[in-house]
């Protein structure tokens, strides 16, 4: 071991080729310092870290294991689709499957992407607040060379607008593109700083302080994005059938009607929750982020959703919903690569980069997520309307 002393951790890969190995003398250093054989339970043997280095970790000294389940199947859009989800709670998949056993039964879920952009806001202080204001009209009256600038920086970026925000003598530039089946963000990153380069030029007196000025908004609750939408803004909705509620969930549609005004609409208000008008959208997005290899921070604006359950038309049966405007995902790039995420892409149909029209399978991956937190919703809501959720989480949440 005394060979590495010199050897800075995060160096290990540059001079040891075998990364296995690389991994392999990290930890024993760990361990050699600490005087604990603390890293015993923590596997790193047969990982694919040329999957990792340089993309997606540093300093590895090992992978966790999650569990993956399987929910469903769900009938969405006329087709079928298994749901993966990698979680450590107990009922989450059983009930999500409980949902989409409702849902299909009632004849399925349809699910639309009604907006799709992802935004990056670089923040500019300028000398007053005329200059600010001279930047923004600028903009406006040049879009269009912005654009074409903007579109060297990716040939699958397509800058869709500009908005400017002004603030005192500094302005925010919330800019949005389409980023076929990428997530985006270092996409329109790049994008961004080709055209800040046109306008920082033009006014030289103006200086960037950030090429994130917390307009994006990334990785934060925020009303901006639940109002406007960021990356993939989509709406899952089915009929659920009277007799399927009583049958399948256990409960009446008015019960779950009258419950979703108390919880998800009267409480979420009085609590001033933001984007926070549903039961539990966040366990579903984020199970099945940690299980296709999306970016598992921004579960955080992902899973702002509004549930609506209603009376459908014929004062009957019971109208579902789940309307999502800033669900951030994506196909190709992040941890969609690494070997176990790529294959469950491959299981709904969706890995990589759709061939004749690119940014249809991020877009389709945002629809399945979306019907997956519709099933978890309603399974949830009918387990709470009937008092039943811990009986159900002692049952599978823990161990006898």
């Amino acid at each position: 071991m005394n060979q590495y002393n010199t050897l800075k951790l995060y160096n290990l890969e540059k001079e040891i080729h075998n990364l296995e190995e690389a991994v392999k003398i990290r930890r024993r250093i760990i361990e050699s310092k600490t005087k604990k054989n603390i890293l015993k339970n923590i596997p790193f043997k047969n990982y694919s870290y040329k999957d990792v280095y340089g993309r997606c970790c540093e300093n590895v000294i090992g992978y966790i294991p999650v569990p993956l389940g399987l929910a469903g199947p769900i009938l969405l859009n006329d087709k079928e689709y298994y749901l993966p989800m990698a979680t450590t709670e107990g009922t989450l998949v059983a009930s999500t499957s409980r949902g989409a056993n409702a849902i299909n039964q009632s004849g399925g879920c349809n699910a639309i992407v009604i907006n799709n952009g992802i935004t990056r806001a670089p923040v500019i202080t300028c000398q007053n607040a005329q200059e600010a204001l001279t930047i923004k009209e600028y903009i406006t009256k040049n879009f269009q060379k912005i654009k074409e600038v903007f579109e060297t920086g990716s040939k699958y970026a397509k800058l869709l607008e500009i908005k400017s925000t002004i603030v005192g003598r500094h302005i925010y530039l919330r800019f949005k593109c389409t980023s076929g089946d990428a997530m985006g963000m270092n996409m329109i990153g790049k994008s961004t700083e080709h055209a800040l380069q046109i306008i920082l030029t033009t006014f030289p007196n103006a200086k960037l302080k950030s090429l994130s000025g917390n307009m994006c908004v990334d990785k934060k609750a925020s009303a901006i994005n639940c109002i406007e939408g960021r990356g993939k803004s989509v709406i899952c909705e089915a009929i659920i059938k009277e007799e399927i509620i009583e049958k399948v969930l256990k409960t009446t549609p008015k019960s779950l009607i009258e419950l979703n005004y108390l919880k998800n609409m009267v409480g979420s208000n009085t609590s001033v929750t933001i984007g926070g008008n549903n039961a539990h959208a966040s366990n579903i997005v984020t199970a099945m982020f940690l299980a296709c290899g999306q970016d598992v921070a921004q579960n955080v604006e992902s899973s702002h959703c509004t549930t609506l359950i209603e009376y459908a038309d014929n004062q009957k049966d019971l109208y579902i919903s789940v309307t999502m405007p800033c669900l951030e995902v994506g196909t190709i790039g992040g941890g969609t690569h690494l070997l176990a995420q790529s294959a469950n892409l491959d299981l709904l149909g969706i890995k990589g980069s759709h061939q004749t029209n690119p940014g249809e399978n991020a877009c389709q991956l945002a629809k399945i997520i979306s019907s997956g937190v519709l099933a978890g919703e309603l399974s949830l809501m009918a387990a709470l309307s009937n008092n039943t959720l811990i009986s159900a989480h002692m049952k599978l949440n823990r161990k006898n």
